[in-house]
């Protein structure tokens, strides 16, 4: 029987999904865990395996970007035909390379979120649209169904208008080729539905622009008295994390509140397990550790700050799935402690310490990265003692981690030695008040100075 190859969601926050190439030729016979693809997405690159067995046969071409849950291919067995409505491939939609409009059309179509004269939008893009003097129907929706989504207004206000025309639409990937080709988008005239630029048409800019670059680098050389700065395209990982985090600070209206933690009885207990685990072949927990399961329980005494807000309603989620960033070379990942409330101490400790080196080798699976409900981050290591993080898109709250420090505390009238670290919790007003967010660190700090109920 044939088995649907679709686009699959990665985390709650992503939008789309672009085939940047089939792994595999049509007609090839896969196994589950097989690669099929590799797949970019607004969070971050991914190659993704066949679910099951049978015979490859892709339903829309390499370059197609597409929302999650679009069928893109089928695996069929021996002698299986395609079904009707897949006998050729699909071409791909009018954001893919291969979609163009006529050259010489300067009609504009109708935005394509609207249906039956009703415009789809979602609360946040209108009201986005609102503040920012955007027009939303002239816009084309890269939502679900064809949707206009916050990123969307957020593309047309960065790429300006077009000459005597409606607002840009560009999509993240073609603000992409147009980064690392040099292309500037407010040259570009959009060949797409409603005046969407797509990536052919960063690619003629690109070509046009290449033909009269040796003539004008000569130029250039002749006359410059100073060296050139370097440039560093806003492409790949770090392009995604500037579009993630722009977005975050766009659509959230997030406060910071810090406090400290005194660790004198964590690291105790953190000394103590060393002897005592590292010789029963446990896995010895961190500082970053403990911080972490303290998080993940006082979660439970403040769900409030374990949910997501979309489509003006805070849910407030089921599962705790602590995120925890990783610094790499050039962006970081946030693999996924799932149940991290549930796991014992020590088996955290081993898994956040495989999910830390899995991402740091580019081993991490589709499934270690979704789904988180809550971000640590720290900046210990480098010796920092306090920050304001950026909430991850999709959760509510993300609470940063300060370096260990020598302090003193007062006892009457005699001062004492301690060791305290820095906590900071940046959390979205629309879903939480100041007060709760102080009584979450609260619970977080009261842990860490009672540690063995983090053993419990």
């Amino acid at each position: 029987m044939a088995v649907e190859v679709l686009i699959p969601k990665l985390g709650l926050t992503m939008e789309f999904g672009l085939i940047e190439e089939w792994l595999v030729a049509p007609g090839t016979a896969v196994k589950p865990g097989d690669l099929l693809l590799r797949l970019a997405t607004d969070k971050v690159n991914v190659e993704v395996e066949a679910e099951a067995a049978g015979l490859f046969h892709p339903a829309v071409e390499a370059g197609a970007e597409l929302p999650p849950g679009a069928l893109i291919g089928w695996l069929l067995e021996d002698g299986e035909s395609l079904p009707g409505a897949a006998a050729a491939p699909a071409s791909p939609p009018a954001t893919s390379a291969s979609a163009t409009s006529a050259p010489g059309s300067t009609a504009q179509p109708p935005s394509t979120a609207s249906r039956n004269g009703r415009l789809f939008v979602s609360p946040n893009a209108r009201r986005v649209a609102r503040e920012r003097g955007i027009d939303v129907a002239q816009l084309a929706g890269t939502g679900p169904g064809d949707r206009i989504i916050t990123a969307d207004v957020l593309d047309a206000v960065a790429a300006g208008p077009a000459p005597g025309g409606p607002p840009r639409v560009v999509s993240p990937l073609v603000r992409r080729d147009a980064a690392t080709s040099g292309v500037d988008l407010g040259t570009v005239a959009g060949t797409g539905p409603g005046g969407k630029v797509l990536r052919s048409d960063i690619q003629a800019a690109a070509a046009a622009q290449a033909a009269t670059a040796q003539p004008a680098a000569a130029v250039q050389a002749a006359t410059a008295q100073k060296a050139a700065p370097q440039v560093i395209p806003l492409t790949g990982m770090r392009g995604v994390i500037a579009s993630r985090m722009h977005a975050s600070l766009q659509e959230m209206a997030q406060l910071t509140l810090g406090t400290e933690a005194t660790m004198d009885a964590a690291l105790a207990l953190r000394a103590q397990l060393k002897d005592q685990w590292h010789h029963a072949g446990m896995s010895v927990p961190t500082i970053t550790d403990l911080v972490v399961k303290a998080a993940a329980l006082a979660l439970r005494e403040h769900p409030r700050l374990n949910a997501s807000v979309h489509d003006g309603a805070i849910y407030v989620l089921p599962e705790i799935n602590v995120g925890l960033a990783v610094a790499l070379e050039d962006g970081l990942l946030v693999p996924v402690l799932r149940g991290a409330d549930q796991l014992p101490l020590s088996a955290m400790a081993a898994e956040s310490r495989r999910l830390a080196q899995a991402a740091r080798d580019s081993r991490l699976a589709l499934a270690e990265l979704e789904d988180g409900t809550f971000t640590v981050s720290t900046l210990g290591s480098q010796g920092i003692d306090f920050f304001t993080p950026v909430i991850t898109p999709g959760q509510v709250a993300i609470l940063g981690v300060g370096r260990v420090r020598d302090s003193v505390r007062w006892e009457d009238t005699t001062p004492v030695r301690t060791q305290v670290l820095t906590l900071s919790i940046t959390f979205d007003h629309r879903a939480v008040d100041g007060a709760p967010a102080a009584d979450y660190l609260r619970s977080v700090v009261s842990r860490l100075a009672h540690p063995l109920t983090l053993l419990a």
